[in-house]
């Protein structure tokens, strides 16, 4: 059985998404977060969640970021950089205790300690993420339900990233839209697309674990193969692998990464569009989100949109007309 390195973050609940977004840039994607926050009544009104377990705390501000790596990483060295990136953040925002301490689990504990929390819920007024272990126990004659296991490796579909990537798809899909979801994960923004009516989709990562997740994710939702393909690869430097996606084939890019990898794809991006086709970007934390608008605007994209969730932003843009 596998095993895994458990680094853990002893910080606040004010700093967990800016760390959280940190530890993404030093490539940690198994992340846990705990804590003792109580749910919005937006939060119960869009969850099947009745009411919170008695022996959860008060909420103090305190969090825990609890992040899985593999045993085989160099852990020493990766302590150490999140040490230094704890330090930097603590200059503008308050960390808290910001100790990081190291531990040891199973594959089977961590999948099963937050299967227990993955519950259906609605990613917004029609679309209802279900885990596959899950039964629905509520739904409306107009409900699209996607069913999906994002595997311990990526995200259930639930964080205001997704949320904004789907309210900009929702606007511009049409009959015959055709998709390339760059940075695929779990596939969910490209299954929840086919179901709102896109025609094909065309994913990319280059993770293999993503590839895998994406075509399990498919087949439980009934997507089929001439529906939806995915390649592993890398866009930002393998012309080659570009060049095979096609040129002037899609009407929707979309990409829900990181800014850092939003920024160099705005130089590469507008091959791939159709005349009047759009790029959709979303998991941008809002300190970059100038950094993202000046990228765009150096190459040639026409931002038409721009939209906030908490400190997320959403950008679409369209190439600038010659």
């Amino acid at each position: 059985m596998e095993k895994w390195n458990k680094i853990t973050i002893d910080t606040t609940t004010e700093a967990v998404d800016a760390i959280s977004y940190q530890l993404g840039e030093l490539g940690i994607s198994g992340i846990e977060v705990i804590d003792h926050v109580p749910l919005s009544e937006e939060d119960r009104k869009t969850m099947y969640v009745d009411l919170l377990p008695d022996e959860i705390a008060p909420d103090d501000g305190t969090a825990k970021i609890l992040c899985y790596v593999d045993e085989d990483a160099d852990v020493e060295s990766l302590i150490s950089d999140i040490s230094v990136m704890l330090q930097e953040l603590s200059q503008f925002l308050n960390v808290g205790a910001a100790t990081v301490s190291l531990g040891e689990t199973k594959d089977e504990d961590w999948v099963n300690n937050w299967k227990k929390y993955f519950k259906p819920f609605r990613l917004d007024d029609n679309i209802i993420i279900k885990p596959t272990w899950e039964v629905l126990k509520e739904q409306k004659e107009d409900d699209i339900v996607v069913e999906i296991d994002p595997g311990t490796a990526f995200g259930t579909g639930s964080h205001e990233t997704t949320r904004l990537c789907i309210h900009q798809l929702k606007k511009h899909i049409k009959e015959d839209t055709t998709l390339l979801d760059l940075g695929c994960g779990s596939g969910i923004l490209s299954i929840i697309a086919l179901k709102l009516g896109v025609k094909k989709a065309v994913g990319t990562d280059i993770d293999p674990n993503a590839i895998c997740a994406t075509e399990e994710n498919c087949q439980i939702n009934h997507i089929t193969k001439e529906q939806m393909t995915v390649y592993q690869g890398n866009l930002l430097t393998d012309e080659a692998f570009c060049s095979m996606l096609g040129t002037g084939c899609y009407d929707i890019v979309v990409a829900n990464i990181l800014a850092d990898v939003i920024i160099p794809l705005c130089g590469i991006v507008t091959p791939f569009l159709r005349e009047d086709g759009l790029f959709v970007t979303s998991g941008i934390i809002h300190t970059k989100e100038e950094d993202v608008v000046q990228a765009m605007k150096d190459n040639h994209l026409e931002i038409i949109e721009i939209n906030h969730m908490k400190d997320w932003v959403s950008i679409t843009a369209k190439p600038e007309r010659s």
